[in-house]
């Protein structure tokens, strides 16, 4: 046992040690690839907060506020139209109990005359335009701007639709892959894998699990995006779990594993860029930016483009 212990505890120190070098000097191993865009503002379900979700006119108000980023969730029509809808049944969005995949898209409902922030409980949005729109459309009216489109369902006729209208918009780089399921993920990339794409739950465990063990700088990373909760809105604005006592849980266990400076700074120096969702106070920008993300997804564009400006403006001045 002393024996074992004589040349174990050394080689353990080494390799604690290299860890931890290579976690701050990961351009050593790995050669980042240059990101095509870095979104500081990202927009949620377009800008959620000021218009109407996933609305054109919510679209052009964040465009207004100069966003990086629209987030889109996609399904898919009975004709066969992709449609920028977070839900697949339209109850929630426009009082009809009818899923989107049972309707053409001309007879898509309108949206509510107003709907709840989901991340901002108890505050509703409202505006003008009420009308559900396609994938294609969005594209055609914003040709280069950067989005990332969530697919929640393994449809493989969606994945491949959204394929050729990226495709035929030339917006390979500049439209990200996301999705929770590893499945579904997998099918997305395997249709397009010049698309960049984001971490799925199993991928972002994995992740945590490389990082704790020591390994995450000796591992190959083909992700470009970590699109993560903010573990402080936990029981505040974001309610996982039915059970108060199981979102308090949440919230310390989450914030202990994933507010970790190091991990943030280490995706950033290897080419993956850290995003959190979905913070709409300030507060919550601060604790983002000062852990070192590239950009937070927020409801309220013009809160976050107030917040960047006068960030850049006291940078400045000092």
């Amino acid at each position: 046992m002393g024996s074992l212990l004589y040349y174990a505890l050394p080689a353990l120190g080494s390799y604690v040690m290299l860890s931890i070098f290579f976690l701050r000097r990961p351009r050593l191993l790995h050669t980042p690839q240059a990101p095509a865009f870095c979104p500081h503002l990202a927009a949620h379900r377009g800008g959620s907060g000021e218009r109407l979700e996933h609305t054109m006119e919510a679209m052009e108000n964040s465009m207004a506020q100069q966003a990086d980023l629209l987030e889109l969730d996609c399904q898919l029509t009975r004709d066969g139209v992709v449609v920028v809808s977070h839900d697949k049944n339209l109850s929630r969005q426009s009082g009809v109990n009818r899923d989107v995949g049972s309707l053409d898209f001309e007879e898509l409902p309108f949206y509510k005359e107003e709907l709840e922030v989901y991340f901002s409980p108890g505050h509703f949005a409202h505006g003008s335009d009420r009308h559900m729109v396609s994938l294609e459309d969005v594209f055609q009216r914003f040709p280069r701007m950067p989005m990332s489109v969530e697919v929640k369902e393994e449809n493989e006729e969606l994945i491949h639709k959204i394929v050729d209208l990226v495709r035929h918009f030339d917006r390979n780089e500049i439209t990200i892959w996301a999705s929770e399921k590893s499945s579904i993920m997998k099918k997305c990339k395997a249709a397009n894998p010049e698309m960049p794409f984001s971490f799925t739950q199993n991928r972002g465990f994995w992740l945590l699990l490389l990082y704790y063990v020591g390994l995450l700088p000796f591992m190959p990373i083909q992700e470009r995006f970590l699109i993560s909760f903010l573990p402080t809105i936990i029981n505040r604005t974001y309610f996982p779990f039915s059970c108060p006592g199981l979102n308090q849980l949440a919230a310390v266990v989450s914030k202990w594993f994933l507010m970790r400076k190091s991990l943030i700074q280490h995706l950033e120096q290897r080419g993956v860029q850290v995003i959190f969702w979905c913070l709409n106070e300030e507060s919550d920008f601060e604790v983002a930016f000062g852990l070192g993300a590239t950009g937070v997804m927020t409801d309220y564009p013009t809160a976050l483009r107030h917040y960047l400006d006068n960030r850049g403006a006291a940078a400045q001045a000092s």
